[in-house]
């Protein structure tokens, strides 16, 4: 996306491994109280956050033939800093300038994980947008962990990438918007380094807050440059803020209260589901169906990514 899609993450990779789009809970994580079971009203917060960031991804696909891919990513990004600088208040004194490059090198990954993966969603189905880019968290996990078993892990999310492809492989796919997922993915696993070094250097969410900001300066003169006017125009600007509200605003507030109650370990395999969520946005929102062959390659790499956050959590267990 997430944020796509997906966020900001406890420092550990495991909260990291299996995360959405595009966007941040790294700060806001640690919050979470330590050692209680998650209860089922938590799951339900945890899936409903889900679905919130991936139908506001579905939302933003239908919004790009107004404002362009890079123009949504501006709407987006301008109106969640705006609505986290509000509430956060953060203070911007008192920091040195390694704490500035931190949160700085965070927007950078921030901006840059949202913009490749609108220009994904903007040319294959999201359902496999976000299954591709969660392969950046995923291969993230398996090189943290050092674990031989996290091999097969990654031996099935491969299996699974290639079976998107069908019979053709991975060459009967738009091979621009497969590489930008992918990209996106990259992007996706700097952005969980940075946001835990963020988190270590900045009280609260206020990293997270900073780093919107960052994310959005950045963002608006490339969005300028391919929208123009067309982002002033009411609607679109009232669209822009719904992405924004149900990207990110809306699913951070829900995965707060859920990490308050869920183990970081249950909260990162209930955040393996986000392919299958981005499927079921894209199938009822843009109608976007996939083959047989496509949703058991989709079902490969939730397991492999279940599979990767289960091995992390057991070593941290040790």
């Amino acid at each position: 996306m997430n944020a796509q899609p997906g966020t900001d993450r406890p420092t550990t990779v495991i909260a990291g491994a299996a995360v959405t789009e595009p966007e941040a809970l790294g700060a806001l994580g640690r919050l979470r109280k330590r050692g209680g079971q998650g209860s089922l009203g938590s799951i339900g917060l945890v899936l409903a956050a889900g679905f919130s960031v991936q139908f506001g991804a579905a939302i933003a696909v239908m919004l790009m033939p107004r404002a362009g891919a890079i123009g949504v990513v501006t709407l987006r990004l301008v109106a969640s800093a705006l609505v986290l600088l509000i509430v956060c208040r953060p203070k911007v004194r008192g920091y040195t300038r390694a704490d500035w490059g931190t949160v700085f090198a965070f927007g950078l990954a921030m901006g840059a994980m949202n913009t490749l993966f609108y220009q994904a969603a903007d040319r294959i189905p999201l359902g496999i947008a976000v299954t591709l880019e969660v392969l950046g968290p995923l291969i993230l996990s398996v090189i943290a962990s050092r674990r031989a078993v996290n091999a097969v892990w990654a031996g099935l999310a491969l299996v699974g990438v290639f079976l998107l492809g069908g019979a053709g492989g991975l060459g009967s796919l738009d091979l621009v918007g497969a590489a930008f997922a992918l990209a996106a993915g990259a992007m996706w696993a700097a952005y969980i380094v940075f946001s835990s070094k963020t988190g270590r250097r900045f009280p609260s969410a206020d990293g997270l807050a900073l780093a919107m900001g960052v994310a959005a300066v950045l963002s608006l003169p490339l969005g300028i440059a391919e929208a123009g006017s067309k982002l002033l125009v009411p609607s679109t600007m009232l669209l822009g803020l719904g992405v924004a509200v149900l990207s990110s605003v809306l699913p951070y507030t829900l995965e707060l209260f859920a990490l308050r109650r869920l183990p970081a370990s249950t909260f990162a395999i209930m955040m393996s589901l986000e392919p299958a969520l981005a499927t079921a946005a894209g199938f009822f929102v843009l109608h976007q169906g996939l083959s047989v062959t496509d949703a058991i390659a989709i079902a490969l790499v939730i397991a492999a990514s279940m599979g990767a956050v289960r091995t992390q959590a057991r070593s941290a267990s040790l």
